[in-house]
């Protein structure tokens, strides 16, 4: 069974949990407190964003200087303020504990890949559980080269040990669909917020709901 796909690779937020409403509180409550407000487009240009993007885009839309001090002081902002939202439990988007529990069981190995950094990243993990990865990549350790960087994706593969040709990443976003692209990764999109452009090796569904260990099999030797 495992002859081709050798690992999945799970984007986070928006992916496995519904955490993307949660960062919609904090985001739209940092504007208010840098004096300024957000858009509901401009919030959904962030989806897939590092925190740093973030907090810089935040200022510039807020009428600020994005210099790295201003830059340091948003992102704390929006950290503290996640890291309260995050505490609670976080609720699944469908199908994803199935999915994950299914990978699990078919012995195939999995990484957490996010653009969020390690501190929230084990929050949401008190939530997801950290049974289910053999390795996780954050935002916060890849050297400043988050998604579309490939290299997440890529730094993944080598702490699994497994050529990421014969991965599928499951993502939502279009920074994370470019990434494991990039990467070289089959990927699996399921949209959450924002629409994700069709591209070579990107298979759509609406859900991750019904999607176990064979149907990534199937859609790794698809592609």
């Amino acid at each position: 069974m495992t002859d081709g796909l050798a690992a999945v690779l799970w984007d986070m937020d928006g992916t496995l949990v519904d955490s993307e409403k949660l960062w919609d509180v904090a985001l739209y409550e940092c504007a208010e407190w840098l004096g300024g407000t957000l858009s509901t487009e401009q919030r959904l240009t962030l989806v897939g964003s590092n925190m740093d993007a973030t907090a810089s885009y935040l200022l510039t839309v807020t009428g600020h200087e994005p210099a790295p001090a201003a830059v340091a002081r948003t992102g704390a902002w929006i950290r503290d303020r996640t890291a309260n939202l995050f505490a609670d439990e976080l609720p699944w988007r469908p199908g994803a504990r199935e999915a994950l529990a299914s990978v699990r069981r078919a012995g195939l190995a999995s990484a957490l890949v996010t653009s969020t950094e390690r501190a929230l990243t084990e929050l949401a993990l008190n939530t997801i559980g950290r049974d289910f990865f053999d390795a996780t990549v954050c935002g916060d350790e890849v050297g400043g080269r988050n998604k579309p960087d490939p290299e997440p994706y890529l730094r993944a593969a080598r702490l699994l040990g497994v050529d990421p040709a014969r991965c599928v990443a499951v993502e939502d976003s279009p920074p994370g669909a470019a990434s494991a692209a990039a990467a070289g990764c089959v990927v699996l999109v399921v949209p959450n917020d924002v629409s994700v452009e069709p591209g070579p090796r990107r298979v759509f569904r609406t859900s991750l709901t019904g999607v176990d260990a064979d149907t990534l099999v199937a859609i790794h030797a698809g592609v």
